[in-house]
This record gives C-alpha cells, structure tokens and sequence, in this order.
C-alpha cells in the first residue's frame, strides 16, 4: 500500500481533487488529505458538499486521513515520514506562489515543500486563467524543481459528453503522473 498526500487550495475546481482523492483510494492506497479554509469554502460552494460530507464519502471508499491545515506535528510535514507523491489539486496562484519562493504558510505548503527538497513526486493543478507572467515564472521555477505542473485543461479529442468526462481527462492525467495506470480517458489513438 503506497502514500498519497492530497491538498486543495482554494482555486475553481475542488472537484477535481475529490475525484483524484476517490480514485488513488479505490486503488488502495492511503490518501492524506489537507485542504485550505478557502478550498473548503470553494468546494461547498462548487459541489454543495461540505468537507464532513466529502471526508465520509471517501472513507467508504478506502483509508482517508484529514489533516489539519495548521497542524505542522502531522507526519507529513517530516521528510522523514516517506510518502509516493503528492498532488495538489486545484493549486490557486497564490500557493504555487509560495511553493515557487520556499514559502509555508501552512501544511500544506509544508508537505510540498518537503517533497521539492527530497525529491518526490509532486504535482500541481493551476486552475487560472488567463496567466500573468509572474504564474508563468512561477512555474516554470518549479518545473525546473522537477514539479509537474497539469493545467486544469481538458482535451476534447476524445469527445467528452458531460462534465464527468472532462473531469476524469484531468483525473487520469494527475494519476499517470503519480504513476498510476488508469482508464478514465481515452488515450489518443487509443
């Protein structure tokens, strides 16, 4: 069983974060979930689930662990504790901001922050448009870092008939790169 560390931030798009967080659970790994106060806010307002209503959905689905936003004792906070990857999914400007600079507000700053320096895998979901050339520069300070940024853009070659579809895109996508076969999407050519 593999340890998955999960945030969302505040940006449009928790969904996408909850669907990745069902499918590395259905896959049986553990999944560590730390959102922001703004990203709980987002997400209720987005979806109209609430973070307990999210937090027990996902627990029937597999081992869920919440971590507290300010909780810096939580074990992913430690380069020590050795987790497989970690996804942040919508990454609001403002956190990838912080990540670009070597700056933890909070834990879940903290926890990308540790696998930047020991060298996990890490993926970030900007969810912005359109980019100013401080978002761009930012990225790309992390590209070089070795983090994978996915934009929150959905492809249409595989011709999405609902929400769900280009949800999924996006979810296997953050999964590939976390090293996680999937067939939520159409592959091309496939």
């Amino acid at each position: 069983m593999k340890k998955y560390i999960i945030g969302i931030t505040g940006a449009s798009g928790s969904i996408y974060g909850v669907r990745l967080a069902e499918e590395v659970l259905k896959r049986k790994n553990d999944v560590f979930l730390v959102i922001t106060e703004n990203g709980e806010r987002v997400m209720e307002y987005e979806t109209g689930y609430g973070l307990s209503d999210v937090i027990k959905r996902l627990s029937e689905t597999g081992n869920i662990n919440l971590c507290g936003i300010h909780d810096i004792f939580a074990p992913i906070a430690s380069g020590s504790f050795k987790v497989d990857g970690m996804a942040v999914v919508p990454c609001s400007m403002g956190t990838m901001g912080c990540l670009a600079n070597g700056i933890s507000l909070n834990l879940l700053d903290r926890a990308a922050d540790v696998c930047i320096k020991e060298k996990r895998k890490l993926v970030l979901v900007p969810r912005e448009t359109p980019l100013n050339t401080i978002h761009i520069e930012n990225m790309l300070k992390l590209s070089k870092c070795g983090v994978d940024i996915i934009p929150a853009a959905p492809g249409f070659y595989n011709k999405p008939e609902s929400i769900d579809d280009m949800v999924n895109f996006i979810t296997g996508k953050v999964l590939e790169h976390l090293g996680m076969e999937n067939d939520l999407y159409k592959k091309w050519g496939g």
